[in-house]
């Protein structure tokens, strides 16, 4: 049976447990297997047991494909792992705990824990290059709006609240190319400026609103600001493209999550910058399987525990 092209493939394909083995082997070691423990290359299978014994003499020695990925130490069949990773990543909205648990047949709490082992691996740490060419620079807030607040918890009347009780984002986009977003405390010019400098090469094209934070950027890019409070698009100048991102991310927080914590705020945003860095567009042709297939590779090196994921220990990287 061909690899996937669709959820519906994808759950048929992976309820054989032998087909979810090698399509994860294949990938995560594409020139043998190799044992996680000494890093030898000398392995035998057990058919029987679905895991692989290394030939050489030491602990751990058997060792299943979970080990050293954000799967490790799960009772949850690859088979239901996979189908989640499947929904996760290729969802534009993305999808709750609670429909994940009925999805799956597993407890939300459970549901809850395997999404955000799946974000840790959709996080793109490295960031690699940076960004160039025409670039915006925007900033949102991520929060509950004050028309669904209670006045005797919030002690305040039904408007605009701007940034109060609310959790500040920073977006940066290419262009034609990825875009990058993160929690930053506050908006002032020390942070705005401090995360342009790190992801934008100097002399790049710059576009931003009419944020005083941004003043200053000029000496090293070639910055240009669009004032909302007259226009929103003159010319080359605007920062629709991250509008557009903000609305993804605001749609998929307020239809399918409801309410997102600060604390895990930065997971949700690693979800979308995936999806939305490997859509498909007139330039490039990625698929569900495409996309499903990227996020796959991602998942081994990572792990976090339920403790790490509760503020109670550290993430760990293998």
């Amino acid at each position: 049976m061909s690899e996937p092209k669709s959820l519906q493939e994808a759950i048929v394909y992976f309820s054989n447990p032998d087909n979810c083995i090698d399509y994860l082997a294949v990938r995560r070691w594409p020139a043998g297997v190799i044992c996680p423990t000494c890093g030898s290359d000398k392995a035998k299978f057990s058919e029987k047991r679905r895991t692989w014994t290394c030939n050489k003499h030491h602990s751990k020695r058997e060792f299943s494909i979970k080990i050293g990925s954000v799967c490790e130490d799960s009772a949850i069949g690859l088979d239901k792992w996979l189908t989640a990773l499947w929904l996760l990543s290729n969802c534009k909205n993305g999808i709750s705990s609670c429909e994940l648990a009925r999805d799956l047949n597993v407890t939300q709490k459970t549901a809850w824990f395997m999404l955000h082992r799946i974000r840790l691996a959709l996080q793109d740490e490295t960031f690699g290059s940076k960004l160039g060419g025409e670039v915006e620079v925007d900033e949102t807030f991520i929060g509950g709006k004050a028309r669904n607040m209670h006045l005797d918890v919030k002690k305040r009347r039904i408007a605009g609240t701007g940034g109060r009780d609310k959790t500040a984002v920073m977006g940066i986009l290419e262009r034609g190319g990825y875009v990058r977003a993160t929690v930053v405390p506050s908006r002032k010019k020390s942070v705005l400026q401090a995360e342009v400098k790190k992801h934008v090469e100097a002399g790049a094209a710059l576009y931003s609103d009419f944020l005083l934070s941004y003043e200053g950027l000029a000496a090293e890019y070639a910055h240009q600001v669009v004032d909302h409070a007259e226009k929103y698009v003159d010319g080359q100048v605007h920062t629709n493209g991250l509008e557009n991102f903000w609305s993804l991310l605001k749609r998929g927080i307020s239809g399918s999550y409801v309410s997102v914590e600060p604390f895990h705020l930065f997971r949700y945003l690693d979800e979308q910058v995936f999806r939305y860095n490997n859509r498909a567009t007139k330039k490039r042709n990625v698929t569900d399987a495409d996309r499903f297939d990227m996020a796959v590779r991602k998942i081994f090196g990572k792990r976090l525990t339920f403790a790490s994921l509760t503020g109670k220990l550290a993430e760990t990287a293998f």
